[in-house]
């Protein structure tokens, strides 16, 4: 009998391996404490941001040990859990409010009570930090351990789980415990997972297996996968659900035989408060639904479980994860059809070689939709549409290097590219019987819209059919796709459901007729099928030599040098994210000048409003910086910056996403420009975003927004000096704002041309 400790604190991998995936139930075996130990004060608040998930950062903690009652004086509840505040993967077959995030900021709410995230790095350290008084409640996949119930009170389970195998792609048989041999097992370090290694090695004596236990950082579950692929007789065990969902989208692991019974996932709080254990009890039974496989059920039977699934797939408009956040047109309307009527919705992505329809069929969803357009073509497959809930007109877009197409006419002697079963090849078969001399190609199956654009902007492709919102949009972001002539009246579109499924039908009709006439609706459609500024409008930055490069360069410099960023760097990320009005608000609902989420302003310590620029510059430069060091040190300051910048943008999963995508693509994933970017167009693809954690994700926007900074940062740097010596003196904020109406005027009719 053999086995091998190995607590790695110098490799940077393996520091990063095993939080939210490699949790195996975060289970540790606290047999060992005895009594609360002190803490440093900086685990208590949050950990290095390097690994620290967004929207997730200091706040000055407390020592509170009392029950319900005493924790309501502070006006929070703090819940710790081992990855942080916000979404850290694209949920695929989930129930969206009974994840652990959204399940304790809905606590939160319900005892109106502001909700704080505190991080630990192990299931230890998060015990210590309740037992301390440091944290109320323990969130996340904690298993319910006999150990632990001497130390702590569970909740009532929030779902069961087994700890599993899983491999390689290359890696051993591990389908029957019987044929292990020669394996080594990769654990987290104070874990059950750690446990349940000892016990197999124990078992097995002559099988020649050793552990090799990991210390807890990050939150990065792919790293870890990468780490099993590493050694092809490299074995981990994590909990069966997240072994499922890493599975939904990684398809070089295997997983293999069950290595524990079953056992309970519960949330943890202090013995004695009985108060507070009793209120999420109750919170619970109201609210935990178990999600459904397969079934074919009536509005009576939907009501009846509390939950509603909606098939869709993961892409633009329809649903995506952008900067931690779940979104989309349609998920946005299916979450609030679901809340109108006081369900749990169940998003499951479909795979986007399969049809929606398949899966409406076979019972797998209640109903489903993605930008479908309502024809007879498809209702004659057996399901039938809702109501329009949008209506949108076919385009063409070619690239604009060639001639211009402003009319069906133009069309002669082109080629269209079209997407494989879409019904724009309908249309272009109509326009070419019509006598245009139009050629017409039908794209292989699995090749997106998102492919195709990117094919005609590096002319590759002639030109192709789509609606006009998706070319709206991407033209916004792609200089090089020039949209033509709209070839059709507007078409509407809607959800599918089975024909007998009429009192759905009548609910979700209503439902549209309603919301439809809402400043909700209103403002999503702005979100998502209107163009941003930042990226259409075509005014110039002014670049003058010996004037200020903008109103606000005093309040900039200051927040630069408390950061250490190159002022001028941050005046041109302000001109692309606001144009340097202070009052900007974006669809999403971003504020000022930085264009900063409420919420990241919030947890930054500056609460909205962010129209002030002083408050704004501050929040933003605060939160560029957090974004930084999530980011290896060692990576050159050039890309470092380009990454930070990229992730800004888009958020940090995508851009980890774009990195592991760049190794696979024989591209260098340390540098950005011509490595990384073009990794991040790739991830609008099917073929690339299916594959990763964090989904789909509009590439073109990060990389026109790194692209246009770095231009005009350049040019500021050409008319500007770096050098911040000594704090500026700060100017009235009058001043400031009437500088600013006075300098929009002067940019807007200035013909100085960028650099």
């Amino acid at each position: 009998m053999s086995y091998i400790s190995v607590y790695t604190y110098s490799s940077s991998v393996l520091f990063l391996l095993l939080i939210t995936i490699f949790t195996a139930g975060c289970g540790g075996s606290e047999s060992g404490i005895e009594s609360p130990r002190s803490i440093q004060e900086d685990s208590v608040e949050v950990a290095s941001p390097k690994y620290s998930s967004n929207l997730y950062y200091k706040f000055k903690n407390y020592i509170e040990t009392g029950d319900l009652e005493q924790i309501r004086k502070h006006g929070v509840i703090r819940f710790v859990n081992l990855s942080g505040a916000s979404e850290d993967q694209l949920p695929r077959d989930d129930i969206v409010n009974l994840r652990h995030l959204e399940l304790a900021n809905g606590l939160a709410r319900r005892l109106k009570l502001k909700p704080k995230w505190v991080r630990a790095d192990t299931p230890r350290a998060a015990i210590e930090l309740l037992l301390t008084g440091k944290a109320d409640v323990l969130a996340f996949n904690l298993t319910d351990t006999k150990n632990r119930q001497r130390l702590v009170s569970f909740t009532i389970p929030i779902t069961q789980t087994r700890q599993q195998l899983i491999t390689g792609s290359l890696g051993p048989d591990i389908s029957n415990l019987e044929n292990l041999r020669d394996i080594e097992f990769l654990v987290p370090a104070d874990s059950t997972s750690a446990d349940t290694a000892r016990r197999l090695i124990e078992k097995h004596p002559s099988a020649n297996l050793t552990v090799r236990e990991v210390q807890r950082r990050g939150i990065d579950q792919d790293e870890g996968a990468d780490l099993v692929n590493e050694k092809d007789n490299r074995v981990a065990i994590i909990d069966s659900n997240v072994a499922e969902s890493l599975s939904n989208y990684r398809d070089d692991i295997r997983l293999g035989a069950y290595v524990s019974q079953e056992e309970n996932i519960s949330w943890a709080l202090r013995k004695g408060a009985e108060q507070l254990r009793l209120r999420i009890n109750n919170y619970l039974t109201r609210n935990l639904v178990k999600p459904q496989k397969v079934r074919i059920a009536d509005w009576k039977e939907v009501k009846e479980s509390g939950l509603i699934r909606f098939l869709t797939y993961n892409g633009p408009s329809a649903y995506f994860l952008w900067k931690g956040v779940l979104m989309g047109f349609d998920y946005d309307l299916a979450k609030a059809f679901a809340d109108k009527h006081n369900l749990q919705l169940q998003i499951i992505v479909v795979p986007y070689e399969e049809t929606l329809i398949d899966w409406l069929k076979a019972g797998r969803g209640d109903f489903a939709g993605a930008a479908e357009n309502i024809t007879q073509e498809i209702k004659n497959q057996g399901v039938v549409f809702t109501n329009s809930y949008r209506e949108t007109p076919e385009q063409v877009v070619s690239n604009k290097e060639k001639p211009k197409i402003n009319n069906v006419q133009d069309l002669a002697g082109r080629t269209l590219t079209l997407r494989a079963f879409s019904s724009f090849i309908k249309t272009a078969e109509i326009i070419k019987r019509s006598g245009i001399n139009v050629e017409v190609e039908t794209a292989p199956p699995g090749v997106s819209v998102s492919e195709i654009f990117n094919l005609i902007a590096d002319g590759s492709l002639d030109a192709t059919i789509a609606d006009n919102d998706d070319i709206r949009i991407e033209a916004s972001v792609r200089p090089e796709l020039d949209a033509g002539a709209i070839i059709s009246d507007p078409r509407p579109e809607g959800w599918m459901v089975l024909p007998q499924n009429w009192e759905l039908i009548k609910k979700l009709n209503d439902f549209l007729s309603e919301y439809r006439e809402t400043t909700q609706y209103k403002k999503k459609v702005a979100a998502y099928f209107e163009p941003n500024e930042r990226f259409s409008r075509r005014v110039l930055a002014r670049i003058v030599p010996g004037q200020p490069l903008s109103p606000f360069d005093s309040l900039v410099k200051v927040s630069s040098l408390d950061y250490g960023f190159d002022w001028r760097m941050v005046t041109a990320q302000i001109w692309q994210e606001s144009n340097f009005n202070p009052k900007a608000v974006s669809p999403v609902g971003a504020q000022g000048l930085m264009q900063v989420m409420p919420a990241t302003a919030e947890e930054m310590g500056y609460p909205p409003p962010l129209f002030e620029p002083e408050r704004s510059i501050k929040a933003g430069v605060k939160y560029l910086n957090w974004v930084r060091n999530r980011f290896d040190s060692t990576l050159s300051s050039e890309n470092r910056l380009w990454f930070t910048l990229a992730a800004y943008n888009a958020g940090y999963g995508h851009l980890l996403d774009a990195r592991r995508l760049a190794k696979k693509l024989n591209l260098d994933p340390d540098v950005w420009f011509g490595n990384v970017e073009v990794a991040m167009l790739k991830l609008a693809e099917p073929q690339y975003y299916n594959k990763a954690r964090y989904g789909y994700v509009r590439g073109a926007e990060p990389v026109q927004y790194v692209r246009n900074i770095s231009n005009l940062y350049k040019a500021y740097v050409d008319v500007a000096s770096g050098e911040v010596t000594v704090r500026p003196p700060m100017r009235k904020k009058q001043n400031i704002m009437a500088e600013h109406q006075n300098t929009v005027e002067t940019r807007v009719n200035s013909s100085a041309p960028a650099r």
